[in-house]
């Protein structure tokens, strides 16, 4: 396999995703509600608390850590607006044959488009992420007397778990791009790949277990494991020879 094939291939739809303005806007927008949103949402159930702020705080340090772990959902949540347009988009519009007509690998067309996904993706998660620790500090330090992020399982989040979430929903879209051609239709049957992480915060904030660092671990364990087989199934499915003869 030869990346720099790849990255021809992830640098033609890096131009062309500048001109889908839907997918500009999905992750301005997630990452607006996340990291100004959600420490919006701490700073007034603070100041409307009749407790006293470190108390009220202290009780919210398991919500904090939950909040964060919006990061490894969004990375499971843009890829499907950006791979969907880079497999299923190409597919509706024919324009996937002529790069299939390359001397260019299977491999290397997936890895290819997965780089046009996954860097996106994860360059606006760390932006975000950033923006989320300032302003949540802001808000904490001062109750906590320490700011609270960076944090051991931030760290894990935002350089472990989130990579390994948005790398296993690219191929769970190069799947999904082998069944249909519909982005809208790709995009909802993608979302079905949200359920396991929203039911981890839902346990999460309800106190069923807490996202520690043991637990964070286990956790981008499975998906580690999960993303390698996905990796191999994507290879098998995604066969030229019938993309170019069936797809149409």
């Amino acid at each position: 396999m030869r990346l720099s094939k790849a990255w021809i291939v992830a640098t033609k739809d890096f131009k062309t995703f500048r001109h889908r303005k839907a997918i500009i806007y999905s992750m301005v927008g997630f990452e607006i509600f996340v990291s100004v949103g959600l420490p919006l949402i701490i700073k007034y159930a603070t100041s409307h608390s009749h407790t006293p702020a470190g108390a009220t705080l202290a009780a919210f340090s398991n919500v904090l850590t939950a909040f964060a772990f919006f990061f490894a959902i969004g990375a499971a949540v843009l890829p499907m607006a950006i791979a969907s347009y880079s497999f299923v988009g190409e597919k509706v519009q024919k324009s996937l044959e002529p790069l299939l007509a390359t001397p260019t690998t299977d491999a290397e067309i997936i890895i290819g488009k997965g780089l046009a996904t996954f860097i996106p993706t994860i360059l606006s998660t760390w932006i975000g992420g950033t923006i989320f620790m300032i302003l949540m500090n802001k808000v904490t330090a001062k109750a906590f007397g320490h700011t609270y992020y960076p944090n051991p399982e931030m760290w894990i989040i935002l350089l472990v778990l989130a990579p390994l979430v948005c790398i296993a929903a690219i191929e769970i879209n190069v799947l999904i791009s082998a069944k249909f051609n519909d982005i809208r239709s790709a995009q909802q049957f993608g979302s079905l790949s949200l359920l396991p992480f929203m039911a981890i915060y839902v346990l999460s904030e309800i106190g069923v277990y807490t996202l520690n660092t043991t637990n964070l671990w286990i956790i981008s364990a499975i998906v580690f494991a999960l993303a390698l087989v996905l990796y191999f199934l994507s290879l098998a499915t995604f066969q030229r020879e019938e993309i170019l003869t069936k797809w149409n």
